[in-house]
């Protein structure tokens, strides 16, 4: 679709700059004033320059409440200050049941922004949500780091029976991550590994210096597992292509497939070794996650490395700081297997849910670097986004997670969290802590949990 016209301002560059300099001066309401600071202000006006919506309202719901609200309403201010229109965003801890009940009802907003891609997915099979404009998946390809990969996640079957792409991503988060203490690894001589190989050696060297490796803690409430989960997910992602961890999470082969077996064994490789984690493996199920890094800080450490997302430092104890006290280091793929450097993370989607011009207009400004760099500059969640200055991050540690993500040659979304619920958020969670404890082989784990998708069918 092409851009509306923007009547009210065909104007000259320098005028256009100057109207915009004096907006960004009289609106506060701005965090980031137009014309300052490392974001992308020529692309932005090239934008402002084509876009005219003024008099009209745009409607975006989505996840997103309190705090996080706040920032998407930043972001959405620029939007609305070029573009004229009124942007109401509204936001709902139950989005996931929200969105279906305005689907119902025939009421769905103009923009819907989904943390999860697997509902956007449905939405699109159903005919729920508006393709975009063509040439966005080539955008994706040449703007993106691993940008066919999100291409890919953007491109659910539609009505039709073929992929399009239906959203863009934005506010990404990384899972394939190794926090550790760097004093505690300085005290004794560990370099950060490079590879799995790398990873496993220093596992046995560090029980060899009588140290447990890891802390691990499966414990949600009834969440309990899910952690498991991502570990298996990323050793998917490091012993098979992207495409057979596709076909996985749609269930195109079976949790009983000798591959999918194998990455569950590489992840017990670790887990079920009582030497290797401490307190010991049957421990795992009753430590809750949040609790389970603490081992890294305490004198003794009671562990020198512990596996989870980039969220995790919101659980650690008060005091400490990332950087000094505490850093990490990128889940290593395996020197032996030609597979890239794949990263695990999730992010949310924005969709058009009204074919309307404004709602297109607002695909094409998150096109742009702007929403990407403030996203960024916003300190919370990262982006994939090339032309995204690392000077835009808060911080050294943002600059470094966006490394990790820049650095990957393939991306792929969390699969339990694309998995059907009884499957991903149940079945595949119980398997696991039965597994990690010692009830289950590997084998009868993948079974269980095949069983009962099969049962669903």
């Amino acid at each position: 679709m092409k851009p509306a016209p923007r009547t009210a301002l065909f104007c000259s560059a320098s005028i256009l700059a100057a109207a915009l300099a004096g907006a960004a001066a009289a609106d506060t309401h701005l965090r980031f004033p137009i014309g300052e600071g490392p974001f992308d202000w020529a692309e932005f006006q090239a934008f402002a320059d084509s876009h005219d919506f003024s008099g009209q309202t745009l409607e975006i719901t989505g996840a997103g409440t309190g705090v996080d609200a706040d920032l998407l309403r930043e972001i959405f201010a620029y939007f609305a200050e070029v573009t004229g229109a009124e942007v109401k965003y509204s936001g709902s801890d139950s989005f996931e049941q929200d969105i279906v009940i305005a689907v119902q009802a025939g009421t769905p907003p103009d923009v819907a922004l989904y943390p999860q891609p697997g509902l956007a997915a449905d939405m699109a099979r159903r005919g729920h949500l508006v393709p975009l404009a063509d040439g966005t998946r080539d955008w994706y390809i040449d703007t993106f780091a691993a940008g066919e990969s999100w291409a890919d996640l953007a491109s659910p079957v539609g009505p039709d029976g073929n992929r399009h792409v239906y959203g863009i991503f934005n506010a990404v988060d990384v899972k394939s991550l190794v926090w550790y203490s760097p004093e505690a690894f300085d005290e004794n001589g560990y370099d950060i590994p490079r590879s799995m190989e790398e990873l496993k050696a220093l596992t046995d060297t560090m029980v060899e210096d009588g140290l447990t490796p890891f802390c691990l803690g499966l414990g949600a409430g009834a969440g309990t597992g899910w952690p498991a989960t991502d570990w298996v997910e990323d050793f998917m992602l490091r012993t098979q292509p992207p495409e057979v961890y596709d076909q996985w999470v749609r269930n195109e082969i079976p949790f009983t497939d000798p591959r999918v077996v194998a990455a569950i064994e590489e992840y017990g490789y670790f887990a079920r070794n009582d030497a290797y984690v401490d307190g010991g493996s049957s421990a795992a199920a009753t430590i809750d996650f949040r609790d389970s890094p603490d081992g890294l800080f305490e004198f003794p450490p009671k562990c020198m490395m512990h596996r989870q997302a980039s969220f995790i430092p919101t659980f650690f104890p008060d005091g400490i700081q990332i950087g000094s006290d505490a850093d990490f280091f990128y889940f290593p793929a395996y020197d032996g297997k030609d597979l890239g450097t794949p990263v695990l993370g999730s992010g949310g989607l924005a969709t058009v849910m009204q074919d309307r011009p404004v709602a297109h207009a607002f695909m094409a400004f998150l096109q742009t670097s702007l929403p990407h760099a403030m996203t960024a500059a916003q300190g919370k969640t990262l982006t994939p986004h090339r032309d995204v200055s690392l000077d835009a991050y808060a911080s050294d540690t943002g600059r470094a997670l966006a490394e990790i993500l820049l650095s990957a040659t393939t991306f792929r979304f969390d699969g339990s969290d694309l998995m059907p619920g009884e499957i991903g958020t149940d079945a595949f969670w119980n398997a696991m802590v039965e597994y990690t404890t010692g009830n289950l082989s590997a084998e009868d784990a993948a079974a269980a949990i095949q069983a009962r998708w099969d049962s669903i069918r």
